[in-house]
């Protein structure tokens, strides 16, 4: 491969990751914004179950409440995705020589490394998400610019900016690793048995799944990662929250402890499951079956 083919490979793989996220979170933006407010006990919606509780936000902010914070989302899902798709191919490829014997656990850890990679690249953007998505009736910040600046302005700097940080990457450990890992295996098993499979668009004569057959992989990805990572994520919500209600912790474990004593295992870690479920299977099956599509249609089907 020459140096142009390869940053042409890489400028591909980025668009392609990028494309495939934002369609993925664009699909389930109101169930990712109804999630948040049952994470956090917001008192407007807290009683309200799912369908109940979307009705709810069209009845008390309009069609648009249900995509509240999704500008800010949009804005950090394109370089999230793409870093981490790019990233795990990269990753896969550069750790590939220590797992030789193991090539299943070479996935899991390139997974769980790309992931902490978009993590690191684009987290101001996912608290300022979390904040904008939490605003009902009281409206503290007016859009992403305003909200950064009031951030790093009244809560300490940039720093502010990454409150919630630590619970994320070790969420992100076993979740990214776990959704790459099961999809890839699950995919690769599917290949083998050529069940569900055609030829690349790309006409490379490489055989790959069907939609359908992708969209099922990717489902039960989401589905596994998200039932092994999702207490972390509601400690990370709430840690992000912080400054907007005062009953709220800064640190893991002060918050991590305050969500077990006032709440219990069920209702504190694992509120919002249920949601989380619709959320993440569509999200996760779109994301790998979309980026898999604009890798037959950029012509790179083929890894490096």
């Amino acid at each position: 491969m020459t140096e142009y083919s390869h940053g042409s490979y890489a400028i591909k793989s980025f668009i392609a990751g990028g494309v495939a996220g934002c369609a993925a979170k664009t699909t389930t933006a109101p169930l990712d914004r109804f999630k948040i407010l049952l994470q956090v006990h917001h008192d407007k919606y807290k009683t309200f179950g799912v369908w109940r509780g979307l009705s709810a936000v069209i009845k008390y902010e309009g069609f648009r409440g249900l995509y509240k914070g999704n500008g800010a989302m949009m804005v950090r899902i394109y370089p999230y995705a793409a870093v981490q798709f790019f990233s795990y191919e990269q990753y896969k490829k550069l750790t590939q020589p220590y797992f030789s014997q193991h090539t299943h656990l070479n996935k899991l850890v390139s997974g769980s490394m790309a992931g902490i990679t978009a993590v690191l690249f684009t987290y101001p953007l996912d608290l300022v998400r979390t904040r904008l998505a939490f605003q009902v009736d009281e409206v503290r910040y007016k859009g992403i610019s305003h909200a950064i600046t009031s951030i790093v302005r009244t809560e300490g700097g940039l720093f502010a900016l990454y409150r919630g940080l630590f619970p994320t990457i070790l969420g992100m450990i076993p979740y990214a690793g776990i959704a790459f890992y099961t999809y890839e295996v699950t995919k690769a098993f599917m290949l083998k048995k050529m069940f569900c499979t055609k030829y690349s668009l790309d006409n490379s004569g490489t055989i790959v799944l069907t939609i359908p057959a992708n969209l099922c992989c990717g489902g039960l990805a989401g589905a596994v990662a998200q039932s092994c990572s999702y207490p972390l994520d509601v400690a990370r919500r709430t840690m992000q929250l912080a400054k907007m209600e005062d009953h709220y912790r800064l640190s893991l474990t002060s918050t991590i402890r305050y969500i077990f004593v006032h709440y219990g295992i069920i209702q504190g870690f694992y509120r919002g499951l249920s949601i989380n479920f619709y959320r993440a299977i569509p999200q996760v099956a779109v994301s790998f079956t979309a980026y898999d599509f604009l890798k037959q249609v950029l012509k790179i089907s083929k890894p490096l």
